[in-house]
């Protein structure tokens, strides 16, 4: 494995996790500033080793397996972690939908690469808006100032949960053949 700057990036996101995880529990006011500002930080190192990765021509097979594991392992830590602290069905459901669809997804992908279709699964813009609109929610359901922030981190969870169920349902349907088909 050769190491280079997305990969770096990469590693660092995962090296946040405990960080970020200890910053949610910290017992001080500042500590939701920097619950979100460690989410943001891992969000851009996302984009970031992505944009280099492809600049760079430094696209490499571990990378390729880490940063979508770092990136979902992020948000389903960040999405726990709000369920907990607002101990609501409202954030609850939201959470759990969004958990089990990367779940499914992450399967669905998976299989398909096994039967050498894996380009009929590949991210589409819903997906990634739904990614972006579930980035903006968790940033601001973790930071938390006041009640209008968290109105609208409440009404775009509910945005990127409706995405969340489009994006599966495209997923799903484009893989329906191959789903319900009678050969193995």
């Amino acid at each position: 494995m050769r190491l280079n700057i997305p990969t770096i990036l990469t590693l660092l996101r995962v090296a946040l996790i405990p960080f970020f995880v200890v910053a949610f529990y910290l017992p001080y006011s500042w500590a939701p500033f920097v619950t979100a500002l460690l989410f943001v930080i891992a969000g851009f190192t996302d984009w970031l080793d992505g944009y280099l990765a492809r600049t760079l021509g430094q696209t490499t097979r571990f990378g390729a397996f880490l940063d979508p594991v770092a990136d979902k392992v992020m948000v389903a830590i960040a999405l726990v972690l709000i369920a907990e602290h607002y101990h609501s069905i409202w954030i609850t459901i939201p959470a759990a939908t969004m958990i089990a669809r990367e779940v499914i997804i992450s399967a669905l992908r998976e299989w398909m690469a096994e039967l050498g279709k894996r380009a009929s699964v590949a991210v589409s813009w819903v997906g990634k808006f739904k990614t972006a609109t579930q980035m903006l929610a968790l940033t601001l359901l973790l930071w938390r100032p006041n009640g209008e922030i968290i109105l609208a981190g409440y009404v775009l969870l509910y945005v990127a949960t409706a995405l969340t169920y489009w994006s599966m349902y495209q997923y799903l349907l484009a893989a329906k053949d191959d789903l319900l088909s009678d050969e193995e």
